[in-house]
């Protein structure tokens, strides 16, 4: 898993945190966000983990038509509308746009293939962006 063990804490605007109500009951949240930090995007990308160019709908690329992220992370704890999350593969400072539970019933797919990543998936523990993420 990348960014595992990584911490960070979600800041939730005042008017918000009613609806944070029972997350505490999940081990996992689906977190939302805006790329803000993204380039402009191309249709074909060269990702961190390869040196081959593919179609950026094939990749996890920030740079993207609609820079849109999606994260899966461990809740720790809810504080003072602070939600406390453990392997955070955002930057900080990112704007969230929103908060689901995560449901194996629902999220979790036997997956057949996962294309250009199946001989580079193994290093994904000890990768890390290159920089073009910030």
């Amino acid at each position: 898993m990348a960014a595992q063990g990584v911490k960070g804490t979600i800041e939730i605007f005042l008017e918000y945190t009613d609806g944070l109500r029972d997350l505490e009951g999940f081990s996992h949240i689906i977190l939302l966000y805006h790329f803000h930090k993204s380039k402009p995007y191309s249709l074909t990308v060269r990702p961190y983990m390869d040196d081959c160019e593919h179609g950026v709908f094939a990749t996890r690329s920030p740079s993207r038509p609609n820079p849109i992220g999606i994260s899966v992370v461990r809740l720790l704890a809810i504080n003072d509308g602070n939600i406390e999350i453990v392997d955070v593969d955002i930057l900080d400072g990112t704007p969230l746009l929103d908060i689901k539970p995560y449901v194996p019933q629902f999220d979790i797919a036997e997956v057949k293939r996962i294309g250009w990543l199946e001989d580079r998936v193994h290093s994904l523990p000890d990768s890390r962006d290159d920089g073009r993420f910030a």
